[in-house]
């Protein structure tokens, strides 16, 4: 097994992931700095992770609210993209990853040689829906159905006046303005579940299958990050995007999406819904708890067009202070102080209470390797 300390220490400060020998702490409220000095917890150490950007806010709120509970412990997390942290965790650079995708079997594999022999395992952490977010003045919200979405980042449709997005808003005065899409730049969780959706629901327009890259011979422009393409979108009048809904706000509008016969606005309770409809994804170990998402639900309000982030962690680490560490860290993200906490910062929408039973009960198998 690769040593995880040494990678951790070495390659986070080379790639500007802040741990607490090479960058800054996060800060503490007021009411987190009263709850520290009253704390009566005798952990401490630091653990690190990094990939979803989406998980950026609800990760804010999690480091603080846990430093709040266990003030000697560091939880540093590096926000650079799902594709990044899966490969940080499976280098070794890392304790745990944060992904909107699940890892491949093909990552189950290669990850034995860091995590041991049951290498690593998936836990749902953060759910949320990801808007079609777009910057056209004094319009806040558009219904559009996963045709019309596809084509638009496709590049066939090119004016915010076309006969598809016209039909669907009769009561809308649209602009005469270029449609101008904006793409994920890197490896993205969010890119994955946005080329699933499309990909699962109209596959005769949407050819791609789900990746986290987007296709690169589609025309338009494309930025990094959840925070990157909403900047972009921003200072582009006409331009549209995908987002996890936590990064989206004024001057941006949000598309409602034909989910049966009805149109749905993005929400935590509609994110919620289409999780209900979610199935374990089949030949996964015991306490793997990747999930299919039934992307072509007709499910009233529930709204497809959603990820869930995970945090992926080993199933044995080297030092039994960074296991237990994991693991308090751990089962309180999937508790229900852990996820409110996310669902206040960010709009997530809770886990529910029985997948968070599930979730407990495979963090506290992480065990120390032998």
């Amino acid at each position: 097994m690769v040593s995880r300390r040494i990678l951790t220490l070495v390659l986070s400060c080379a790639t500007g992931l802040a741990v607490s020998s090479c960058g800054s702490d996060y800060p503490l409220g007021p009411e987190q700095e009263a709850a520290a000095k009253n704390a009566t917890s005798t952990l401490s150490g630091t653990i690190t992770g990094a990939g979803s950007s989406a998980q950026g806010p609800a990760m804010n709120a999690w480091q603080a609210e846990f430093a709040a509970i266990h003030p000697d412990v560091r939880v540093q997390y590096s926000p650079d993209g799902s594709g990044a942290g899966r490969g940080a965790l499976l280098a070794g650079a890392v304790d745990f990853a944060g992904s909107d995708a699940y890892l491949s079997d093909e990552e189950l594999e290669e990850s034995r040689e860091v995590c041991g022999p049951q290498g690593a395992f998936n836990i749902p952490a953060y759910v949320a829906p990801i808007s079609i977010a777009f910057n056209l003045p004094g319009i806040e919200s558009l219904n559009l159905d996963a045709e019309t979405i596809a084509r638009i980042f496709r590049g066939e449709i090119t004016n915010w006046t076309d006969p598809a997005i016209a039909s669907q808003n009769p009561d809308v005065d649209l602009p005469d303005l270029r449609v101008a899409p904006v793409s994920r730049s890197d490896d993205s969780g969010t890119t994955e579940n946005f080329t699933d959706y499309l990909h699962a629901v109209v596959p005769e327009i949407w050819t791609h299958e789900a990746d986290g890259t987007f296709p690169g011979e589609l025309a338009g422009e494309n930025a990094k990050g959840n925070a990157g393409v909403v900047s972009t979108v921003s200072s582009t009048e006409g331009a549209v995007t995908y987002a996890d809904d936590s990064a989206v706000g004024p001057p941006l509008g949000r598309a409602k999406l034909l989910v049966g016969d009805e149109y749905v606005a993005v929400s935590p309770e509609a994110a919620a819904a289409a999780i209900d409809e979610a199935e374990p994804v089949e030949g996964r170990a015991e306490f793997d708890i990747a999930l299919n998402l039934d992307r072509k639900t007709t499910a009233p309000g529930a709204y497809p067009l959603v990820l869930v982030s995970y945090h992926i962690f080993c199933s044995t680490y080297e030092e039994e202070e960074t296991a237990n560490l994991v693991k308090t860290f751990g089962t309180f993200v999937v508790s229900e102080e852990g996820q409110q906490a996310a669902a206040e910062a960010a709009g997530s929408a809770p886990i529910s209470e029985s997948l968070s039973e599930r979730a407990t009960e495979a963090i506290n198998t992480i065990s120390v390797e032998n």
